[in-house]
């Protein structure tokens, strides 16, 4: 996997660029100081993965990433907690906080690497053939296989595709994530932001911004905010208490 760096901070792009290669193999191409040399770039270029500050000049980094190709993944680092569940919404792969975090950035780069892998193996051919009260029936390599909902944990909306997260495997399906949500159990699934659906049976807790199952951590998004707290918690809770 190849990388490039987007940051408008010389420091910043240096201390990036040793930890990348102090926690991964991945390849870096290039740095770049704003968005529009790494456009250029782009367009000569394969990229596979872009680390990307946010609050640059002339073109922030929120506003580069509706610009790119769909076969190229963000990861986010900023020093602004405020603009990750914008993120999300846009698809990226992480959002990192600065002073970055080498842990956290290694697991970023995994889970880049994990859906890199994913891609590669033409979600194309997966197809959703239809479903039950129970299952849904996923056509794969001339096969046909059920996929239960009650083992569905979340299901990821990435670019074109969605992803399904089951408590053993992951599985990728060229759908978007709006039809997918209408072929399984709106009681059991619930639209939780723009890029994930979450069966609410796997919740274990949750707070203002973020649902939490086990080590997987969902924001929620202020479309969908009122409506989950509503659902989840029978009315019990708001969003508007002080302290969530």
């Amino acid at each position: 996997m190849n990388c490039i760096i987007v940051d408008d901070e010389p420091l910043a792009r240096a201390e990036m660029k040793a930890l990348i290669k102090e926690v991964s193999n991945t390849e870096i191409l290039g740095d770049f100081s704003n968005a529009r040399m790494a456009l250029d770039f782009l367009r000569l270029n394969q990229i596979d993965l872009i680390f990307m500050d946010i609050e640059m000049p002339m073109v922030t980094g929120l506003e580069f990433a509706t610009q790119l190709p769909g076969s190229t993944m963000v990861i986010f680092t900023t020093a602004y907690p405020q603009y990750a569940l914008k993120s999300y919404e846009l698809d990226a792969i992480d959002y990192l906080l600065k002073p970055i975090d080498k842990s956290r950035l290694s697991n970023a780069i995994r889970k880049a690497e994990a859906y890199q892998g994913l891609l590669s193996d033409s979600p194309e051919k997966n197809t959703v053939e239809g479903s039950t009260a129970d299952f849904l029936l996923i056509k794969s390599d001339r096969r046909f296989h059920r996929i239960k909902f009650v083992d569905i944990r979340f299901v990821e909306g990435l670019k074109d595709y969605v992803v399904i997260h089951t408590s053993n495997q992951k599985l990728i399906t060229a759908m978007n994530l709006k039809t997918f949500h209408q072929k399984i159990p709106g009681d059991t699934f619930l639209r939780v932001s723009k890029s994930y659906i979450v069966n609410k049976n796997y919740i274990e807790s949750f707070d203002h911004h973020t649902i939490y199952l086990g080590e997987n951590e969902l924001p929620i998004g202020e479309v969908y905010k009122k409506e989950f707290f509503a659902i989840y918690s029978g009315g019990a809770v708001s969003p508007d208490i002080m302290g969530l």
